[in-house]
């Protein structure tokens, strides 16, 4: 656990592209760090970068690069750096790392809280609705694809829960064959959105559903659950991995 008062920061730079045992670096690093028992760490991105080769590599240019700069920061007591250093730098190879004097005036705690409270919804039992909504991938609702907006949306409107699934043969009202093969460019395949909730929340819902599938089929069926069980959400779980970082 971080203290209080004098401390080290830790930035590792690294290439996007570089890998160990075919696995990405920062991957490997982010591990090692997670089951050393660091408090914290976090990836950045770079748009724009040049490193030792003086090779300058940008997102905006024709072919992607995957050589865009990484770097990994966190912040730990000198002792623990220490310690962790000497297989840091095996892990960063032509990477580079640097350390620098911080202090931590406030350090991350967690929440005393061990449980959030579940929605009502979370209760269902015996006679429910079952909703599958088939439509394409290609499928976009402002700019984004429609089966994410539409899960988003279920989500935000209280919906009990939703699964995508992703068709692998198929074929549509346009009588076009859909299937999944190696080399296959297309992005069209069958997507099927299936979500079970109460009879009353899913016709609340369904508006909704009319208003974003333009083109697809939407079928309500009736379904009796036998069993519904799910764990208590966890504190850490309401928060994102970069919450308890520097």
């Amino acid at each position: 656990m971080l203290n209080t008062g004098k401390a080290v920061k830790v930035s590792i730079y690294l290439s996007e592209g570089s890998t160990r045992h075919g696995v990405p670096t920062y991957s490997s690093i982010l591990d090692f760090l997670f089951y050393r028992g660091v408090s914290g760490a976090t990836v950045l991105k770079g748009v724009a970068g040049f490193g030792a080769d003086r090779h300058m590599h940008t997102s905006s240019t024709v072919d992607i690069s995957d050589h865009l700069p990484i770097k990994i920061e966190f912040v730990e007591s000198r002792e623990r750096v220490e310690e962790l250093l000497g297989k840091l730098e095996d892990l960063a190879g032509t990477g580079m790392i640097e350390l620098h004097e911080t202090t931590v005036a406030k350090p991350a705690q967690r929440s005393s809280a061990k449980t959030l409270p579940l929605p009502a919804h979370q209760k269902i039992e015996g006679k429910a609705r079952i909703m599958r909504i088939y439509i394409g991938e290609s499928d976009r609702w402002r700019d984004k694809p429609l089966h994410q907006a539409l899960v988003e949306a279920m989500r935000a409107n209280d919906v009990a829960g939703v699964t995508v699934y992703r068709g692998i043969l198929g074929y549509g009202a346009h009588r076009r064959m859909h299937r999944d093969k190696p080399f296959h460019l297309s992005r069209d395949y069958s997507i099927m959105l299936s979500a079970i909730d109460t009879e009353a929340k899913l016709r609340e819902f369904l508006p909704i559903v009319e208003q974003m599938v333009q083109e697809g089929l939407v079928v309500l069926s009736d379904v009796e659950i036998i069993k519904y069980a799910h764990r208590p959400i966890e504190t850490g779980e309401a928060f994102s991995s970069g919450d308890a970082t520097p």
